[in-house]
């Protein structure tokens, strides 16, 4: 089995869609591959896969091998060259990044338009096949981004992976626990509410919630404005007595970073999580053009290697 090469699942969940799920999971690898782990993503968004699109790997193929697929490699394990040479910030540094790899419905599809009208039976199997028939190899993290609600996937999902972690091959505490997405707004918390319910029910350790675009980074000045409210996250957080994670802001830089594949900068004085951000970056560093590397120019980038920290050490002491 392919999961018994994977020493701890991570479920990123959350009883609403548009909550921006995909982009919380790209985060979340990028960040645990820059700290040095290796890293899978499992993409079982069947009708609406956008993990390809995140990593900039949409034209990439699954290829086959004997008992099943390998997955689509992001980048290799190798060293960063100082992302800044004057800059006395860690974050700046030299260092060792574990490899990346990714697994998702849109490599196996013909064209990335083309719609998958299925019904439940088939979206069962394919999650199952997804869970047994991809050959990952050692991770220290595999990360499975999942559909919105708690339908015939979650449910499949669950079921395979109980099956699985009981396994006496699998690693102790396999599936570690599931991070739970939503939006400051009471309409998304409300929703959300659900999806800690099905947890609950489930028997799901929830290792956090995040709270996704609760403000606005601007690209012109500074500022970072809460264009759709804050705290509903973390209000919903204490109610259901679990960890808050953090609250998490749109920013465009980012945006811009997966959509064009251009390094974010920022207005002098964007200062974040107490790092300056309008630090000039060395061009001949920049070149090296991997995402991860881009990455940790994104305002973000600080908010989640936090998140991230708290995250391996819940994990490993619960281990």
């Amino acid at each position: 089995m392919g999961l018994d090469n994977v020493n701890n699942i991570l479920l990123v969940l959350s009883g609403k869609g548009g909550v921006g799920k995909s982009s919380i999971t790209t985060q979340l690898a990028l960040t645990l591959s820059l700290q040095g782990h290796s890293v899978g993503v499992l993409d079982i968004d069947l009708t609406g896969p956008s993990i390809p699109r995140f990593f900039g790997i949409e034209s990439s193929k699954v290829r086959q091998a004997p008992g099943g697929w390998i997955p689509v490699p992001v980048h290799d394990g190798q060293t960063l060259q100082n992302h800044h040479p004057t800059s006395t910030d860690p974050a700046e540094s030299a260092r060792q990044i574990g490899p990346l790899s990714c697994m998702s419905l849109g490599f196996i599809l013909a064209s990335r338009n083309d719609a998958v009208i299925w019904r439940g039976p088939k979206k069962t199997a394919m999650v199952r096949q997804f869970l047994s028939d991809v050959l990952w190899p050692s991770l220290d993290y595999l990360l499975i981004d999942t559909p919105p609600g708690t339908s015939d996937e979650h449910i499949s999902l669950l079921e395979t992976l109980l099956k699985n972690t009981s396994s006496p091959t699998a690693p102790p505490n396999q599936l570690a626990g599931a991070v739970v997405v939503t939006t400051p707004q009471a309409i998304s918390v409300s929703d959300v509410k659900k999806e800690l319910n099905f947890c609950k029910k489930t028997g799901i350790r929830v290792l956090g919630v995040v709270e996704n675009m609760a403000g606005f980074v601007c690209p012109n000045c500074s500022e970072c404005t809460n264009v759709f409210s804050k705290g509903g996250g973390e209000v919903m957080a204490r109610e259901f007595e679990v960890p808050f994670l953090g609250s998490v802001p749109i920013d465009p830089a980012f945006v811009m970073l997966i959509e064009e594949g251009t390094r974010p900068t920022y207005p002098a004085g964007t200062v974040i999580a107490g790092r300056d951000m309008s630090v000039e970056t060395n061009q001949d560093v920049g070149k090296q053009d991997l995402l991860v590397d881009k990455y940790r120019s994104c305002s973000l980038a600080p908010m989640f290697d936090a998140i991230v920290s708290g995250l391996v050490n819940d994990v490993r002491s619960r281990k």
